[in-house]
């Protein structure tokens, strides 16, 4: 996928792997729209890159809807959709708020859904385009605490697994970041701290100039999980030794 001149939209770019993706698109030349519910964050980054923000709460009905038609009205196009907004939630299933269950359902799955029903004709009409969706290791292996949000990114595991073979031939290509642990908001925002020592949370820069680089080259697959002590990406030719290490995640 060429990204000098591409138009992307960025979901969740207020912080972590969505603000180092939004970044790392710009520095090869995209004209990037930032997504965000926090305003001020989402306006200084895209007076950074000179960009356009747009803020949507995609917990509620119908505004994944609004933020991809606010995107093509507002650029006229977009070539690259980065999915990367979601919640979390941790603790006993049993426990949990039927309100919380709902949001991580509408954030984490039916917004990607969404956005990808409204921006996909127009990569299609034009013979091209880029789908990137930010999964999780939850998704690959469960976690313990955890069992609605890994449930929803398997979802969009398979969302974009079935949705790549569908577009085959078509110019528009489907990629997923499988990323472990990285140093993000998201565990101050779900309301429960990171509890483990290892493995230690990745440094989003990094994790999110890869992103832009399985982008780039059109792939499939980029695994981050940084067991190692230097980060490393595993791409999809292992996924078995992948989830070997993963396993360890499926304890509580």
């Amino acid at each position: 996928m060429r990204i000098s001149g591409a138009v992307a939209l960025v979901t969740g770019a207020s912080s972590g792997i969505g603000r180092a993706t939004a970044l790392a698109l710009a520095a090869e030349g995209a004209n990037v729209i930032v997504h965000g519910r926090d305003r001020p964050a989402l306006d200084a980054l895209a007076a950074r890159l000179d960009g356009h923000a747009l803020v949507a709460d995609l917990a509620v009905a119908g505004e994944a809807e609004r933020l991809g038609e606010a995107a093509l009205e507002r650029a006229g196009r977009v070539d690259i959709l980065v999915a990367n907004a979601g919640a979390g939630w941790a603790g006993p299933f049993e426990e949990m708020a039927d309100a919380d269950r709902d949001r991580l359902l509408t954030v984490n799955l039916a917004a990607p859904i969404a956005l990808t029903k409204v921006l996909l004709p127009g990569m299609r009409e034009r013979g091209a385009g880029y789908l990137a969706y930010v999964t999780s290791i939850a998704g690959r292996t469960g976690v313990a605490g955890e069992a609605v949000y890994a449930a929803t990114k398997a979802g969009v595991d398979s969302f974009a697994e079935s949705l790549r073979l569908e577009l085959r031939g078509s110019g528009v290509d489907v990629g997923v970041l499988v990323p472990g642990v990285v140093q993000t908001r998201f565990f101050e925002r779900r309301g429960r701290p990171y509890g483990r020592q290892r493995p230690a949370p990745l440094d989003p820069g990094p994790v999110g100039r890869d992103l832009v680089g399985l982008i780039a080259s059109g792939g499939a697959e980029l695994y981050r999980p940084g067991w190692l002590r230097l980060p490393v990406a595993i791409r999809g030719t292992v996924p078995g030794a992948y989830r070997a290490l993963a396993s360890r995640f499926g304890g509580s």
